[in-house]
C-alpha cells in the first residue's frame, strides 16, 4: 500500500499538535491523519459499489482500513462493510470477462449462458452437452488464462520456478519436474485469483525448491470466512490442474500425465491438513463445530473407500482440532464446508489412479 503523503511528522491542522509519523490519528484531538485521502477512498469505494464493481470497492475499503487506527469506530465500520461485500461476492461466482479489456461482465451473463446451454442440450442431446463442456473449459481459459500468464511475467517467480524445476529434474526427470512445477504454480495462482477478487494486494508466487511455493499477503483478512475462501482456493485450482493432467493422460495414454495427476492430488490433500498456516488450517477456522464433524465424516468415508494414508493424517488432525474447538461461530460457513467435502471426495478419487510404469519416461 502506498500512503498518500510522505512519512514525516506534521502539525495537526485542527489542534496544532505535532503528530509522529507512525501515528494514524492526532493524540490530542484524535483527528485522522489521512482524513482527506480517506474521504477520497470512501467516495471511490461507494462509486464502484454502485456500479457493481465489488472487487474495486473492496480494494478501496481495504486501503482505507490500513490508514485507520485499529481501535477506532471507523475501522470497525469499514471492517463490517468489507465483511458484507465479501458475502455478496460469495453469492456471485466469477463470470467470463467482457470483450472490452477491464469491463465488468453483466450480472446475468453467466445465468443466460447456462440457460442457452440447457436448451441446446435438450434439443441436440449428447453433442450439445459436449459443446457445452468445451464452452465451459474455453470460458475458464479466457477468464483465468490471462492471470496465469501474468504470474509468469514476474522475475522472482520465474527465477524461483526454474530453481525448483532444476531440483525436481535432478530427482525425477524433466517431464515430471515440469508437470509438478506447473501444478504447484496453478495451485498458488488460485490463491492469487481469490485475493484479487476480494480486493487484496498480493505478491506473485515465490517457489521454494523442494518445499513448494508461497505467496506473501500484504493485507490481513477481516474474518474467518474470507480466510477460508482464500485458503481453499489453492486446493480447488490444484484439483483442476490434477484433473486436467488425468484427462490428458487418459486421452493420450502417456503415463507421465497420470503420475503428475496422482502426485498433484496427494500434495493438495497434504495442504488440506487443518493445522497452522496450511490451506486446510485456514479453511477449518470458518467451520462451526457441527460442520467440522460432518467434514470429518466425509474424510473418514473417503479413507475407508480408498485407504489413502494421507487421508488418515488429515482425519487425525481434523479430529484433534475439532475436539479442541470452541464453537464461537454457531452459524459456521456452508460454502467452506461444501468446498471441503468436494475437495476430499475428488482429490481422494484422483489418488486412486493406477500407478503407471514410468520406465523410459525420464
Amino acid at each position: 500500500m502506498t500512503l498518500p503523503i510522505t512519512q514525516l511528522p506534521f502539525v495537526c491542522p485542527q489542534c496544532h499538535t505535532q503528530v509522529a509519523a507512525t501515528l494514524l490519528s492526532c493524540p490530542s484531538c484524535h483527528r485522522l491523519v489521512h482524513k482527506e485521502y480517506l474521504t477520497t477512498l470512501a467516495a471511490r469505494a461507494q462509486e464502484a459499489e454502485a456500479a457493481g464493481d465489488l472487487t474495486t470497492a473492496m480494494s478501496a475499503w481495504r486501503e482505507a482500513l490500513g490508514l485507520l487506527p485499529r481501535q477506532s469506530q471507523q475501522h470497525q465500520t469499514i471492517t463490517a462493510k468489507i465483511d458484507a461485500l465479501g458475502r455478496e461476492i460469495d453469492k456471485n461466482p466469477p463470470a467470463a470477462p467482457a470483450a472490452t479489456p477491464g469491463a465488468k461482465p453483466h450480472a446475468g451473463a453467466a445465468a443466460q449462458d447456462k440457460s442457452v446451454a440447457a436448451k441446446s442440450a435438450a434439443g441436440l442431446g449428447g453433442l450439445a452437452l459436449l459443446l457445452w463442456k468445451f464452452k465451459f473449459i474455453l470460458a475458464f481459459v479466457l477468464t483465468k488464462g490471462k492471470l496465469l500468464l501474468l504470474g509468469l511475467t514476474n522475475a522472482s517467480t520465474l527465477f524461483s520456478m526454474f530453481l525448483s524445476l532444476g531440483v525436481y529434474w535432478t530427482a525425477w526427470g524433466w517431464k515430471f519436474a515440469l508437470g509438478m512445477v506447473l501444478s504447484i504454480y496453478v495451485h498458488e495462482m488460485g490463491h492469487v485469483a481469490e485475493l484479487r477478487r476480494r480486493g487484496f494486494e498480493a505478491t506473485a508466487p515465490m517457489f521454494i525448491p523442494g518445499l513448494g511455493a508461497v505467496i506473501r499477503l500484504q493485507q490481513h483478512t477481516s474474518n474467518p470466512h474470507e480466510d477460508a475462501r482464500i485458503g481453499l482456493a489453492g486446493p480447488i485450482w490444484g484439483l483442476g490442474a490434477a484433473a486436467v493432467a488425468a484427462g490428458v493422460g487418459y486421452a493420450t495414454g502417456e503415463p507421465i500425465w497420470t503420475a503428475i495427476a496422482k502426485v498433484g492430488a496427494w500434495i493438495n490433500l497434504f495442504n488440506l491438513i487443518p493445522i497452522w498456516q496450511l490451506d486446510g488450517g485456514r479453511g477449518w477456522r470458518a467451520l462451526a463445530k457441527r460442520q467440522a464433524w460432518i467434514v470429518i465424516a466425509a474424510i473418514g468415508t473417503a479413507w475407508f473407500l480408498t485407504h489413502e494414508s494421507m487421508l488418515m493424517l488429515v482425519l487425525i488432525v481434523a479430529i484433534l482440532r475439532t475436539l479442541a474447538m470452541k464453537d464461537e461461530s454457531p452459524e459456521g460457513d456452508v460454502i467452506a464446508a461444501t468446498q471441503w467435502i468436494a475437495l476430499i471426495a475428488l482429490l481422494s478419487a484422483l489418488t486412486r489412479l493406477p500407478v503407471p510404469d514410468l520406465s523410459g519416461q525420464f
